[in-house]
């Protein structure tokens, strides 16, 4: 149910009566920043990161399993296929351990001893930079992650919802691809009028619960299928150039598996939070069983796939399993309600900086049919996009390595070094400029084979195919 609003609270009326003359002055001043104050609480109460804190910790562990593991972790094997097993295999650990790190550096950092909390990303990037410098910091490299990462979901949706219709009806009239992303869009377009985060945690379960399920039938079914006659461990390239930019392309396929970062604040926020229990205590035991899941969706995929295929595996190893049909019909179906649970996730963050600009910038009054109007067009927008342009995975590959590389790997050390003040050359100093290191290079690196993907795949494309 949404609160209701007084309008002379949100919006005082200009020209009341004055006080007579013999009125205390400074209780007139703290008349006005009382009404100011319950004015603030009134809009942080219906926006929909600070409305509700009354989440559990397990909240934490499903909301943060589901933005972690997304439908990419199928194309893994196709990822170690491009590394080999010593370079992948060390991506794939390394980019477990580091991103743990820097998750839990934001977790301990959501507030300060004194109470304050940092309920979004960019206002932790403020206290640390100064408030115009953190915001354009944070908020356009937060951006291109989650509205891309909505974008990417809207195509994979689609795929996976197109692919349930061929595998259980191969004979059947084929159906546009842009069709199916309209489907999905539809569902999404009604979720996404849930009020705030703690309102979709049913959905995030079940995405959660499908994301462990889709991963286990992939290595369980490539176990079953067993090793491949004739399997190579070899490169799949045939020139030095492809190898390298094949390289450079799953070196962000595997980083960017990671971008939960970019909502941790966020979900940390729904949770209260006391001197004597602070929220950071129930929101790292959720991160740590949201890794454990992660783990398990990761490493199995990526190393029995690759084990089992080699460098024969598909960019997605359901492609590459082909039977039996029904177990992988199935497995695309619980993909699509995965991404469905993804997508309400990511949302949630834009939606709270599109209607806290609404509300607070331009002065609209908070309502249903605000909130109604500003999501739909996000949604319709976000599907459009995705119909567009179908090699959107690459070009967020390419945007990615100045967004999802820094938001994940290394501006939470960043941070960390500019608050916390580690002594030069301690343990803490060198692990996070170590980080660092490691993050820019990803940075570099990651969107050079992306944008050589996208110039390949640009060039035999028809738009709404």
């Amino acid at each position: 149910m949404h609160p209701t609003f007084d309008t002379e609270i949100l919006f005082p009326v200009i020209g009341k009566e004055e006080p007579w003359e013999g009125e205390n002055i400074m209780s007139h001043s703290e008349k006005e920043t009382n009404a100011e104050a319950m004015k603030q609480k009134a809009i942080d109460d219906w926006l929909p990161i600070t409305a509700s804190r009354k989440a559990k910790w397990w909240y934490s562990a499903y909301h943060n399993l589901t933005a972690m593991v997304g439908a990419g972790v199928l194309s893994l094997p196709f990822a170690m296929s491009n590394m080999g097993w010593g370079p992948g295999a060390t991506v794939l650990v390394l980019s477990w351990i580091i991103t743990l790190y820097t998750l839990w550096q934001m977790v301990e950092m959501h507030e300060t001893e004194s109470g304050k909390r940092f309920d979004r990303y960019h206002e932790l990037g403020q206290h640390a930079f100064g408030e115009k410098l953190g915001l354009w910091i944070v908020v356009p490299q937060q951006v291109v992650v989650e509205a891309g990462t909505c974008i990417v979901y809207m195509v994979t949706g689609g795929k996976s919802l197109k692919k349930v219709h061929d595998t259980i009806c191969p004979d059947c009239r084929e159906i546009k691809t842009s069709y199916w992303i309209m489907i999905f869009a539809s569902v999404n377009l009604v979720l996404a009028q849930c009020p705030d985060f703690n309102s979709i945690s049913v959905i995030s379960f079940s995405a959660a619960a499908m994301s462990l399920t889709y991963s286990t039938i992939a290595w369980c079914a490539s176990i079953k299928k067993g090793v491949a006659p004739d399997v190579d461990y070899g490169s799949r390239s045939t020139s030095t150039a492809d190898t390298v930019f094949n390289f450079f392309s799953s070196l962000g396929d595997v980083a960017f598996a990671y971008a939960g970062h970019n909502v941790v604040l966020e979900i940390q926020a729904t949770m209260p939070s006391t001197p004597e229990n602070p929220s950071k205590k129930p929101m790292w035991k959720g991160v740590i069983l949201a890794y454990i899941g992660v783990a398990f969706c990761y490493f199995p995929v990526a190393l029995i796939g690759y084990y089992m295929f080699g460098n024969s595996v598909d960019d997605n190893i359901l492609i590459t399993l082909e039977r039996p049909a029904w177990l992988i019909a199935a497995a695309n179906l619980f993909v699509f309600v995965h991404v469905i649970g993804g997508y309400q996730v990511f949302a949630m963050p834009v939606f709270d900086m599109i209607e806290t600009c609404l509300v607070m910038r331009l002065k609209f009054q908070p309502s249903r049919v605000l909130r109604l109007t500003s999501r739909s067009i996000y949604v319709a927008l976000t599907m459009l996009i995705a119909m567009c342009i179908p090699f959107f995975g690459s070009l967020l590959g390419f945007l990615g390595g100045f967004a999802f590389a820094p938001t994940t790997y290394f501006l939470p050390c960043i941070i960390w070094l500019k608050l916390k003040k580690p002594e030069k050359y301690s343990f803490s100093w060198i692990i996070n400029w170590l980080c660092i290191f490691i993050g820019v290079v990803l940075m570099i690196l990651a969107p050079i084979g992306a944008l050589r993907n996208i110039i390949l795949s640009a060039k035999n494309y028809t738009f709404f195919s």
